[in-house]
């Protein structure tokens, strides 16, 4: 009998997104953090895992409709996204400047998404004693009201009840949360629930007040999770595990960026990818370089399917 498939799940919010394409025009695609994450997490399956997006989405509407075609065409299951009747996902609208640094527009105050937790019951927690891997970002968190906000840090202290695994990814935007320290409170709750932690380390900063690197370093180091992976652009990756063993990976040179869009979200996914088939933390930081590294010299969140680099 083969052994059962990993099921990596992630929870967070697909929109749709514009992007400046020349004078007065605009390109339509989809894309999210965690939603991006999962793309590129089953690209890289291969038949190890498979995966999930717990989201909510409009009932009927042709957007809601090109994103759920979307995702499933990518291989990623639907089966935890709830459908609101009369409701539309979040939008936003994208521009990027001569080094590739980007800028966002948001329209997501009303999206369905912000609404996953207002029945008694969802097909997330349902499902929680299925998953292997639960992945949630900061962004995931900040979208939802206080309850919802519950309910999520909830759902991720039950799958690690159940024998799942918890990854954060602090991904943080200042303007969804109603302070840094309200952000501060609630990333101190995930870190706390997490077995592996991707830090961005200019995000955190910003949530930590704004200290220096040196002491922002040291701080997320000492947060209550076994293995801390903080992501610092093109200096080395640095490596917490389990509050003692430090290292440090290099990153993949690029010699020109086009877009940094995806960058953190990309890197997640190929060392996840990497985890999940068993290699080791430094060997997964190199693999989620390696993706990170390709996915800059595009345009746009999600690269062709052609453009994957080979990594396992």
């Amino acid at each position: 009998m083969s052994p059962k498939k990993q099921k990596v799940v992630a929870f967070g919010e697909c929109m749709i997104e514009l992007r400046t394409a020349g004078h007065g025009l605009m390109r339509q695609s989809f894309a999210g953090d965690t939603l991006n994450t999962c793309i590129y997490l089953a690209r890289l399956a291969d038949g190890a895992y498979g995966v999930d997006y717990a989201t909510a989405i409009g009932d009927g509407d042709p957007y809601s409709e090109g994103m759920l075609a979307a995702w499933t065409d990518e291989g990623i299951g639907n089966g935890l996204a709830l459908r609101r009747q009369g409701e539309l996902p979040g939008l936003y609208a994208i521009s990027v400047d001569d080094t590739g640094e980007r800028s966002f527009h948001y329209w997501r105050r009303d999206a369905a998404v912000r609404r996953y937790f207002d029945a008694p019951s969802t097909p997330l927690e349902r499902q929680i004693g299925d998953i292997d891997l639960f992945y949630v970002s900061g962004i995931s968190l900040a979208i939802l009201p206080p309850a919802g906000r519950d309910r999520l840090l909830a759902a991720m202290a039950a799958v690690k009840a159940a024998g799942g695994r918890v990854v954060f990814d602090n991904n943080y935007r200042p303007k969804l949360w109603a302070s840094a320290e309200e952000a501060l409170e609630v990333y101190r709750r995930a870190y706390a629930l997490a077995d592996i932690a991707l830090v961005t380390l200019g995000d955190e900063i910003e949530v930590l007040g704004g200290i220096g690197e040196a002491d922002a370093i040291e701080t997320i180091c000492g947060y209550p999770c076994p293995e801390i992976v903080i992501k610092r652009g093109s200096a080395p990756v640095l490596l917490c595990l389990a509050g003692k063993e430090r290292g440090e990976v290099a990153v993949e040179p690029v010699a020109r960026v086009v877009d940094t869009t995806a960058a953190g979200d990309s890197f997640g996914a190929g060392y996840l990818a990497a985890r999940l088939r068993g290699m080791a933390p430094t060997e997964a930081a190199a693999t989620g370089s390696r993706l990170a590294a390709t996915v800059i010299q595009h345009p746009g969140a999600i690269i062709p399917l052609a453009a994957m680099p080979k990594l396992f």
